[in-house]
């Protein structure tokens, strides 16, 4: 069962935050917009499984049409009604991987093994690859909800406090955040969490000129610093924690 909710939240991820433009997200009231959204998650659900489980699938796809809809046409932002989406979708991939928890074990890329003779594309693809492929999906997801859903969130919640948001490049904020929880992800992955503690040194010096003569400048910046690094933490102790259930 761990496969098929890896495979699942791999796919949701990857089409919530990497394929998913800010465009589409202002535009989402258009339906094309949202189908091609919902479309996105259904072709990356099939194919994340090994091309099996495909009613399974639609149901999947339908579900997040719904959430997404609601979302888009309901007057709740903020923090809150992202966390509470990102539930949502959560819930329906464990529901439907308890439901269904052999939706990965009987796609192609379990069964590469037992093939026989594969697919000439897919006996391409070595065999150690194909068998690590739930860990690969695992990290990946983890990473990207890391970095760029933990851009996301933290945009949202220090959006309220941005009247005391110094002032710098354009878009440096979003970099820098993107930057440092991907470093941060890397140290707790590869056993060196404390690494994480040169980071916060090195940025805090940093930020030493401007944020002394501001309180409202250094207040922003330790809010923005502390989620970011939560969100990341919290992140990389449920990649391990799944990482250990995988067979």
């Amino acid at each position: 069962m761990i496969e098929t909710i890896i495979a699942l939240l791999f796919a949701h991820i990857l089409a919530d935050f990497l394929l998913q433009t800010r465009w589409m997200v202002e535009n989402k009231r258009n339906p094309l917009v949202l189908l091609g959204h919902v479309f996105s998650v259904a072709v990356l659900s099939y194919a994340a499984l090994g091309f099996s489980g495909h009613w399974v699938v639609l149901a999947i796809a339908a579900s997040h049409l719904f959430f997404d809809a609601v979302k888009t046409y309901w007057p709740a932002t903020g923090w809150r009604a992202f966390l509470f989406d990102q539930a949502l979708h959560g819930a329906a991939i464990l529901v439907a991987a308890t439901q269904f928890p052999d939706l990965y074990s009987s796609g192609i890329w379990q069964d590469y093994g037992l093939l026989g003779t594969p697919p000439a594309w897919l006996a391409r693809i070595p065999e150690g690859w194909v068998a690590a492929l739930p860990l690969l999906m695992l990290l990946s997801a983890g990473f990207v909800l890391a970095t760029r859903g933990g851009g996301f969130l933290i945009g949202l919640f220090m959006t309220p406090l941005a009247l005391g948001a110094p002032e710098g490049l354009p878009k440096a904020g979003a970099i820098i955040g993107n930057l440092e929880r991907s470093l941060a992800f890397l140290f707790i992955l590869s056993g060196q969490p404390q690494n994480i503690g040169f980071l916060l040194a090195a940025k805090s010096v940093l930020r030493f000129s401007s944020a002394k003569e501001d309180r409202a400048v250094s207040e922003y910046v330790i809010i923005g610093t502390l989620m970011s690094f939560g969100w990341v933490i919290a992140v990389s102790m449920g990649v391990l924690a799944l990482r250990e259930l995988i067979t």
